[in-house]
């Protein structure tokens, strides 16, 4: 989900001079972005640059054996949204960077509304909440202007994964979304519902 997102943000770094044409551009953004970018229109550049470090560092993670592997709704998932937040914590603070993330959030439910696939899955409901969970928690781990490395960072939040402090979805081996009590789900079931009996839990299942 991050790729139209760091797409669009990359407009936002240019529209302090609001060019007739950096104006048409920002009228196609999603009514979420637009409102953060008006709110924030200073921090946006720094915003476009940790959005793409956080996509390659979670890219590099996806194929590496700390984690799952899993990138949509797995551990691999959990720490994109984590590790976004814990870097735009500390470069444009905790409001404007809890803020932008609920604005992805709303711009993926307008996504599931119009159908539209992000990386391969319309979003829906348990997905946000997994995200905005996860947010939180990269939130907390550090601080506006803290001097911890990028790679520091990177270690806090594998830590907490394994510590089972995130969340991520229920799947069974082979990839399948279960129920709370394990049931297998159907992609059949799933089509098309914002709301759908998908389960969270803890980042770190035995």
């Amino acid at each position: 989900m991050f790729n139209r997102f760091i797409y669009s943000l990359f407009f936002f770094t240019s529209l302090a001079t609001f060019s007739q044409s950096n104006w048409q551009k920002f009228t196609s953004l999603s009514s979420p972005k637009k409102t953060w970018v008006i709110l924030h229109p200073f921090k946006a550049e720094k915003a476009l640059l940790i959005s793409s470090e956080a996509k390659q560092v979670a890219d590099s993670i996806k194929n590496s054996p700390l984690l799952d592997g899993d990138a949509s709704g797995g551990q691999v998932d959990a720490f994109r949204h984590a590790f976004w937040m814990a870097r735009l914590r500390q470069e444009i603070g905790e409001s404007a960077a809890r803020s932008l993330g609920k604005a992805h959030e709303k711009e993926n439910y307008q996504t599931y509304k119009k159908r539209k696939l992000e990386d391969g899955v319309v979003p829906d409901e348990i997905s946000t909440l997994m995200d905005l969970f996860n947010n939180d928690v990269g939130l907390s781990l550090t601080r506006k202007g803290s001097k911890t490395s990028t790679q520091g960072l990177i270690y806090r939040v594998i830590n907490a994964i394994h510590q089972g402090k995130l969340k991520i979805i229920k799947k069974d081996a082979k990839g399948q979304f279960l129920t709370c009590e394990g049931a297998v789900i159907s992609n059949e079931s799933l089509a098309g519902k914002w709301k759908n009996n998908k389960c969270l839990i803890d980042s770190n299942p035995k």
